[in-house]
């Protein structure tokens, strides 16, 4: 598997020259396998991803982890859904308060965007998940509902000898009173064991949290403590507040690498990383 970060940026854009090591734009993670195609969430980052592959694939599928904007702000400048010879699968959350045709189409309007869902020229085929499995290509792809406000998605993408989990927005604390010792318990955990290759959730420093508990998001010091108890082979940390420069970003982890050790694969996400699994 070839893995390609497009956006790692949380909640909003946030491009300047204070971020151009880890980069302003937001979620979209790009997995190709023997011809597949894979695009997690359609963020910001999507932009750059459509124009880079433009003509290149007959098939793409986009898998959402959830509706908030910075997830699908990108979705309405990606080229491939102009192309009437591009299949596009497009797949998220299901819920019971509104279909998620429902919800797509309300984005794909105006006053939020001027094309109509139904006017774009090869119209996407929209697919409901919940603790799903189901194959793209020689892909098995799983996803669960995990902890985030609203119907939120994570998802596990695995070939014949590679895993792969990505969970953007997780509030991994939130779903066990005794984390991060009842895996059994723990939000997401069935879809991050054994990975290669964790991207995880890792906004706040630990003294904001105390204020944001039940906003959906993770510390750097939950996110490593759930990649240790799930035991993944290396961990990228995802999902950058927009405030955090780059120089922020390094100050947090060297902060808490004085005062912890692992014994996995740590790293701060960059835009532009390429990850062979």
């Amino acid at each position: 598997m070839k893995i390609t970060v497009w956006g790692c940026r949380g909640s909003l854009p946030s491009p300047g020259p204070e971020k151009n090591k880890y980069g302003g734009n937001t979620s979209c993670v790009q997995v190709e396998y023997k011809g597949a195609c894979i695009i997690l969430d359609g963020g910001s980052g999507i932009q750059r991803l459509g124009a880079s592959i433009d003509g290149k694939y007959k098939e793409i599928h986009i898998l959402l982890t959830h509706l908030h904007l910075d997830h699908i702000m990108g979705m309405g400048f990606f080229l491939p859904l102009y192309d009437p010879n591009v299949e596009v699968h497009i797949y998220g959350p299901a819920s019971t308060e509104e279909a998620l045709l429902t919800k797509l189409r309300r984005y794909f309007s105006p006053p939020l965007f001027p094309v109509r869902l139904s006017e774009l020229p090869g119209h996407p085929q929209i697919h409901e998940l919940s603790n799903s499995e189901f194959e793209i290509g020689e892909l098995k792809i799983k996803s669960d509902y995990i902890c985030h406000p609203g119907a939120t998605l994570a998802y596990r993408i695995a070939n014949y000898k590679a895993q792969l989990a990505y969970m953007p927005d997780h509030e991994v604390s939130l779903g066990s009173s005794n984390f991060p010792h009842e895996p059994e318990w723990t939000s997401g955990y069935d879809i991050a064991k054994n990975v290669d290759l964790l991207f995880h959730d890792s906004q706040y420093k630990i003294e904001e949290y105390s204020s944001k508990v039940g906003w959906g998001h993770s510390t750097i010091k939950d996110a490593v403590e759930f990649a240790r108890l799930s035991k993944v082979k290396r961990l990228s940390l995802f999902h950058h507040d927009p405030l955090h420069t780059d120089d922020q970003l390094e100050a947090l982890w060297t902060e808490y690498t004085q005062q912890h050790k692992t014994d996995f694969a740590v790293e701060i996400c960059a835009e532009g990383n390429v990850y062979r699994l």
